[in-house]
């Protein structure tokens, strides 16, 4: 795999720019897909978002400073787009955000993409009560097993918030689940 310093300066120069956006995608698709669907919850929507954050990938490389790593900016801009893309949807549905996200966790039922058992859509549905932040937290650290460190950096929030957002959302989710 190509050194990621490396990868930044083919993207910012114009002669390499093609082939390394083509390595940039193939490197980074399916995890980005994934992080996005885990907020979206549909596939096409997160086909959709995931275009639109190579993007701005692609659009907006040369602003990128290296201040964090161009995996933490690309996940920074996958969330950015997914949250904005909910509140988009729940506009033009005329509904609110927590009527859209239950709508999207009924949709699971008969996604074909979905592979998840009762379980998973019982977690779904405790995920889908979660204000934004404590989900964002509870997928990144439960599903993609993220550090801290990078949950941090993406989020641009301290570590110490990170673990309270998600202690809390785990107390969440086990009250609703014992619910049950």
């Amino acid at each position: 795999m190509i050194a990621e310093e490396t990868l930044v300066q083919e993207l910012k120069d114009k002669n390499s720019q093609a082939k390394a956006f083509e390595v940039l995608v193939n490197t980074y698709k399916e995890r980005l897909y994934w992080h996005i669907r885990r907020i979206v919850l549909d596939h096409d929507d997160a086909d959709d978002v995931l275009q639109n954050t190579f993007i701005k990938v692609y659009k907006n490389i040369d602003g990128f400073k290296g201040d964090s790593k161009l995996y933490s900016w690309m996940y920074r801009i996958a969330t950015n787009e997914s949250l904005t893309f909910l509140k988009q949807k729940s506009k033009k549905m005329g509904i609110g955000d927590q009527e859209l996200k239950d709508r999207l966790v009924k949709n699971l039922e008969a996604d074909v993409y979905f592979e998840g058992d009762e379980i998973q859509l019982k977690l779904q549905q405790a995920l889908a009560q979660l204000p934004d932040k404590q989900k964002l937290v509870f997928t990144m650290k439960y599903f993609q097993e993220m550090k801290y460190e990078d949950i941090s950096e993406i989020l641009e929030t301290s570590v110490g918030a990170l673990k309270a957002s998600y202690h809390l959302a785990v107390k969440k989710i086990e009250v609703y689940l014992k619910a049950d």
